[in-house]
């Protein structure tokens, strides 16, 4: 099998739908040998912010010297971009080697009538589970993928429980009212083992608060016991003072920006903490410093400035404005829309569309796209006087934006379109997509 066999093999996993509960993957550890049983993890939930959090925590245990696994998902480029150590991905032999390793026990789970078929995303947690075994890793920083409580990273105990936020997203999947997204984001506590959470909305914290009680698992919640005050941003990084922790930090650099990094950098910190792991002052810094995670408020490059977010329901937009705002609040904006059918796309459209002088919406490089013509007559609602136009390619949509004189051009509504654009035009990006499929597998 070549590595392009793996990717057409994924894919072909990937058309049997998407479905939750925990009984099929754990049969799937178990008739691998569970390697989960070997390692120690950092488990992430939440609406926004999750994969921030992964990346500084990963950053950081690396710094203080652990061998550390970061699980992640979606990839922008790569698929390898899922399964790295102290910051290095898989390479394609291996990924390879244990897609072929893997195979017969998914046709034995899919041959038994009492369980279903192996999903895409299952497959692909096992072979992230066996390769950190395999690695030796010391501690997995360990990201859901849809939810939490029968999300396929749920077989794990974890030595922390981190719920970034809770927000609306996946509400066909999830639940919709923020009490029962929240009890779904809440699956992922254990009992006695420590939770963290950035929950801000009341109904939320609340449903967190009682299933940390009934767990009996000790509660952190940013802003109450911990705190992060940014001190300055410019278009590289942000400087903030964090305060409430059991250690003191002075002050902190993060090559990530935009006040909810300021509260993503304080949930990792805690959950940092609370997990037990030795971690000294000089390990957050150098750690939290070298952070590398793309396609989140990225600039990649200037004249016009190009900005590349990957917010993707609406209240990641709701950030990326606040963002936009402080940072080009008077600067001729250009905004190139692409967003998926199941996402609010009417409400993101308000949220960003009164930013841009100029629109131009796009098609995702994915089956589940929205009508770009659609988005045009939302963003024309939104916002009478800007200049809103369709295009078929998002090459098209950005030579027209560098024609109009835009001095910021702002790629965004999906991690996709973030990942295409980061593909085609990010210049300081070492990725490529091996094929097409690649490049939209999840």
């Amino acid at each position: 099998m070549t590595y392009l066999e793996a990717i057409d093999y994924l894919w072909g996993i990937r058309l049997f739908g998407q479905k939750l509960g925990l009984e099929t993957m754990r049969r799937l550890l178990h008739l691998t040998g569970d390697p989960q049983d070997s390692l120690r993890f950092i488990h992430i939930a939440g609406t926004n912010g999750k994969g921030s959090v992964a990346a500084m925590a990963q950053a950081v245990l690396s710094a203080a010297g652990y061998k550390t696994g970061l699980y992640t998902s979606p990839h922008l480029v790569s698929f390898r971009e899922r399964f790295q150590v102290d910051g290095v991905l898989i390479s394609r032999a291996d990924v390879v080697r244990l897609v072929e390793q893997i195979q017969p026990a998914l046709d034995e789970v899919a041959q038994d009538p009492e369980y279903r078929r192996p999903t895409f995303f299952e497959t692909v947690t096992a072979i992230a589970l066996h390769y950190f075994h395999e690695q030796k890793v010391e501690v997995v920083v360990w990201e859901t993928g849809l939810g939490g409580r029968l999300d396929a990273t749920n077989v794990v105990t974890p030595l922390v429980s981190v719920i970034t936020n809770i927000a609306f997203d996946h509400m066909q999947y999830l639940g919709e009212t923020l009490s029962q997204i929240a009890v779904e984001k809440c699956g992922i506590i254990k009992p006695d083992i420590p939770v963290v959470t950035a929950a801000a909305d009341a109904e939320a914290l609340s449903v967190i608060r009682r299933a940390a009680r009934t767990s009996c698992s000790p509660l952190s919640v940013i802003e109450e016991q911990i705190c992060g005050e940014r001190l300055s941003e410019d278009e590289a990084a942000q400087q903030l003072r964090l305060s409430g922790c059991r250690k003191e930090y002075g002050c902190i650099r993060i090559p990530l920006l935009g006040q909810h990094q300021t509260v993503n950098c304080a949930t990792t910190v805690a959950a940092l903490e609370a997990s037990g792991l030795a971690i000294g002052v000089g390990d957050v810094r150098r750690g939290l410093a070298k952070t590398n995670w793309p396609g989140r408020f990225q600039i990649i490059s200037h004249r016009p400035t190009v900005v590349l977010d990957g917010a993707h329901n609406a209240a990641a937009a709701e950030r990326l404005a606040a963002a936009l705002r402080e940072h080009f609040g008077k600067e001729r904006l250009t905004l190139i829309l692409g967003v998926l059918r199941d996402k609010d796309y009417d409400r993101m459209c308000r949220i960003l569309a009164p930013l841009a002088g100029r629109i131009c919406c796009v098609p995702v490089n994915s089956e589940r796209t929205s009508d770009p013509a659609q988005l045009a007559n939302l963003c024309c609602a939104a916002n009478g006087k800007a200049t809103v136009t369709v295009a078929s390619k998002l090459p098209d949509a950005c030579v027209r934006a560098k024609e109009s004189g835009s001095e910021v051009i702002v790629i965004t509504g999906s991690l996709f379109l973030v990942g295409e654009a980061l593909s085609r035009f990010g210049r300081r990006s070492p990725l490529t997509a091996a094929t097409e499929k690649e490049l939209v597998l999840q």
